[in-house]
Order: structure tokens, then sequence, then C-alpha cells
């Protein structure tokens, strides 16, 4: 009988933030690519990147970031390692997203920093 690994704790709250997380951010990629009229264009703005281009960017990290989530339920390692660098990734992405969709992009960033969170602290008990 193969084993499973048992995911508890700050792992299962970081997944459940990852594939929500991945979710909307998937969402708003969609939006950018087929409505980019629906974001603010704001002008003289520091980050100048074509709202197309960012909503690809975020469609493709959104996939990921969802994807990651599923195997940190499945109790993967790597998982854990790749959720803080994705988190990081995505937290630099909405950061920059700030002129376009500022209450959106100051959540999906809190977001970001509890899976970070969570993810480093990890469980404090070790089920065999």
């Amino acid at each position: 009988m193969a084993s499973r690994k048992h995911v508890s704790g700050w792992t299962v709250f970081a997944a459940v933030l990852m594939i929500f997380g991945g979710a909307m951010t998937i969402a708003e990629g969609i939006a950018a690519i087929a409505h980019n009229h629906v974001f603010v264009a704001t002008r003289n703005y520091l980050f100048a990147f074509s709202l197309t281009g960012w909503g690809w960017l975020h469609l493709i990290l959104g996939i990921v970031v969802f994807l990651a989530g599923i195997a940190l339920f499945r109790g993967a390692v790597w998982a854990r390692v790749v959720g803080v660098i994705l988190a990081a990734l995505a937290a630099l992405s909405n950061f920059l997203w700030i002129p376009h969709a500022p209450f959106w992009a100051l959540v999906l960033l809190a977001l970001d920093v509890a899976i970070i969170w969570a993810l480093c602290t990890g469980d404090r008990r070790r089920v065999t």
C-alpha cells in the first residue's frame, strides 16, 4: 500500500490561499486580455506596460500558482519551495499592477504575503 503524506495546519492554509489566489489571478488575466478597457490606464506612471501583456503574465502565473496549491494538498515537498517563489513573483506582479486595479492588487498582494508566511512557518508537528 502506498503511503500518503498528511498535510495540516499552515500548509493547508497556504494551499487554500494559493488555489484561491491563483484562480483570482487567472480571472484578472482573462479580464485584462479580453477586455482591457475594464482597467484604468494611468498616464505618466513609473510602470508603463501593455495591459494585454500583463494579462498574459497574470494568466500564466495564476495557472502555475493554482497547480502548486493543488500539489501542496497532495503533500509534495517541492511545492512548498516553489510556492514561496511563486508567491513572491505574484506579489511583485501585483505590486506592479496597483496602477490598474489598486484595491484588487493590494488584496492579492496581502494574500501572497500570507502564503509566504504560512509556507515558511510550516507545520510544527510531524506526522509519519
